[in-house]
């Protein structure tokens, strides 16, 4: 029991850091017991250039903390310590400016398969958002969601990705929820050992009560690991419809302790 008991914590301690970041995608993998991955999104600007108004967002420190629990599971919390919203209105060219803290995620990862990521790696992520923020910095609700990640190691240097996501997602006006779901799939290569370059397509499709859309995202990112515990990454999401009109820019560090 005790040769089996230091083998597996041997195992995970030995596990390759695999951080959430910087994709739109979600990795089945879990932290190793007793380690923590603090995952910050430095800057990140998305704009949302529609008909009628222009909406800037941009978002400081945005930080996922993921500490592992178990050999398969892992707890997360997420929060964002400062958003600055700028709408403009395109007819009157009236301006509003919110600045405020973000909402609470609180959620955790379950794997059913290869914790470590490695081969085919199968997990499910159940989580609840708190409404910490203002409005138009947070979505002004509580709200929920599960997302079901899915890895395949197609060769050593090419990694195929699945997430299935479903959400109770916050109506628009900031009160009370309704049906959402994200798809992404996507490629990962190793360019070389510490670099690597993660491509992705997404569809949401979004039932809120103002009006349902579906819309379709490009995401084209880079990781550089810097060691075994730090990533640097830098990232585009590009909207491909009208109904996803928008361009997001980011850069981050993820950080395993």
């Amino acid at each position: 029991m005790t040769a089996t008991l230091l083998a597996s914590n041997a195992q995970a301690e030995d596990r390759d850091f695999c951080p959430q970041r910087p994709g739109l995608g979600t990795p089945a993998c879990t932290v190793a017991p007793g380690r923590v991955s603090v995952e910050t999104a430095m800057t990140d600007w998305t704009l949302d250039n529609g008909s009628d108004q222009r909406v800037d967002l941009v978002e400081v420190g945005q930080t996922l903390v993921r500490i592992g629990v178990s050999n398969t599971i892992e707890a997360q919390i997420g929060w964002t310590p400062f958003g600055h919203a700028r709408t403009r209105d395109k007819a009157t060219g009236e301006t509003d400016v919110v600045n405020g803290v973000g909402d609470v995620q609180l959620g955790a990862r379950v794997n059913f398969r290869n914790p470590d990521g490695k081969g085919l790696a199968v997990a499910a992520e159940p989580f609840v958002t708190l409404p910490t923020g203002r409005h138009d910095v947070g979505a002004g609700d509580w709200g929920a969601g599960l997302v079901v990640p899915v890895t395949y190691d197609l060769t050593d240097t090419i990694n195929l990705e699945s997430s299935s996501e479903i959400n109770a997602a916050v109506n628009e006006s900031g009160s009370g929820r309704h049906f959402a779901a994200l798809e992404v799939v996507g490629v990962q290569v190793a360019v070389t050992k510490s670099l690597n370059a993660i491509v992705e397509a997404a569809v949401r499709r979004d039932d809120d009560p103002s009006g349902k859309t579906t819309q379709v995202y490009a995401t084209s990112a880079l990781g550089w690991m810097v060691g075994k515990d730090l990533q640097v990454d830098v990232g585009a999401i590009t909207g491909l419809n009208h109904a996803a009109s928008r361009i997001e820019l980011f850069w981050g560090v993820s950080r395993r302790f």
